[in-house]
């Protein structure tokens, strides 16, 4: 058993304190119940309902209102960011949500090639349906797409218009839909046209959490994918959730020819994003773990290994040592952004269950 157990557990007490005590104005707020019962009675009404999950957590990043709704061909799976997810972890997700009877498709929402792939899929099902129930391509088809915050539904919603409307020869000012990295942000159910003959219309919604999250293991993968807003979770014990995950990869072994730059504090520091920064880390990480002795596989040592790490992180940001600083915070910020962008490798926190035959 991998001991993540106490990072996990101090992560998760974290989150539901904050969503049992409704002391949070960004839990569970009037936007979101006022949007979750307007996506709720929607759903019935539209033609088809895109269901935008994290790659890097598939079952985690559940919309768990659409259970209420009876699974049918007119549900997809979108498994977006798959840029940010293990590869070969994504195409077993894709076979497990087969065999399962869902219609999934993995994206990059910020990839052209990729949405326009995916809106010929999207155009080729609207025509499956108008077949079906014997429309004609003068009706207008409206899909909804739903999600948890921060899967980036917006960005999908916008990538779709653009390619749509380039691809119908269609000009004017593009609408857009609000596109920001804080999770909750969007308030409003926003239409989009994206295709004509026939027209397609996508409706860009809220992302909506339960009310309440008692699982303490998908809490701390909610927040560390950026699902639940950063103010509500210590940013270290994120940061050291991440690098339990890291350890325990073998991520780190693809950065052996990393080093420490030793002259890193003459180069200009300000963008820990600059690639001669993340190779710093990655080889700092590297040479942490690879001379690490202990068993990771006990708490301890995986705990004495994250505050070794701390420490070497401290020259490979260039972290101020000045009394006014919180190192660890800076340190973990910085971290934990790298990851949330995948410069510092690919993950698939969730585990296929058990039952499936992929």
């Amino acid at each position: 058993m991998v001991r993540t157990t106490s990072f996990v557990q101090k992560l998760g007490d974290s989150v539901k304190k904050v969503s049992e005590s409704k002391s949070s104005s960004w839990w569970y707020n009037h936007h979101m119940r006022a949007a979750s019962r307007a996506i709720f009675e929607r759903i019935p009404l539209v033609d088809l309902v895109l269901e935008v999950r994290d790659a890097r957590i598939p079952l985690s990043s559940e919309y768990e209102q659409l259970r209420n709704f009876p699974s049918s061909s007119r549900n997809i799976i979108v498994l977006n960011k798959m840029d940010l997810a293990n590869r070969s972890k994504t195409k077993e997700w894709m076979a497990y949500f087969k065999d399962q009877n869902y219609i999934p498709y993995a994206i990059n929402s910020h990839n052209k090639d990729n949405i326009k792939e995916f809106l010929n899929f999207l155009q080729a099902k609207v025509r499956d349906i108008k077949r079906s129930k014997h429309f004609n391509n003068s009706e207008t088809t409206t899909v909804m797409i739903i999600g948890i915050p921060n899967v980036g539904k917006s960005a999908f919603a916008n990538s779709l218009h653009q390619i749509g409307r380039i691809s119908a020869a269609e000009k004017g000012k593009l609408k857009h839909a609000t596109v920001t990295p804080q999770p909750g942000e969007t308030k409003n159910i926003t239409s989009l046209k994206i295709a004509s003959h026939p027209n397609i219309y996508i409706l860009d919604t809220p992302g909506i959490l339960p009310p309440e999250i008692l699982d303490a293991e998908r809490s701390s993968k909610l927040a560390l994918t950026g699902a639940i807003a950063d103010f509500l979770v210590d940013q270290s014990d994120l940061a050291q959730y991440f690098l339990s995950i890291l350890n325990l990869s073998d991520e780190y072994k693809n950065w052996e020819k990393f080093s420490i730059i030793d002259n890193i504090e003459n180069q200009i520091m300000n963008d820990h994003t600059q690639d001669f920064v993340v190779q710093a880390v990655r080889g700092a990480l590297f040479q942490d773990i690879s001379a690490f002795k202990g068993n990771l596989e006990e708490e301890k040592d995986m705990v004495q290994l994250i505050e070794a790490q701390f420490t070497t992180l401290i020259k490979a940001f260039n972290v101020s040592l000045d009394s006014f600083t919180d190192v660890n915070g800076v340190i973990a910020s910085k971290l934990i952004n790298l990851y949330r962008t995948g410069r510092l490798g690919h993950y698939t926190l969730d585990t296929i269950p058990r039952t499936c035959k992929c």
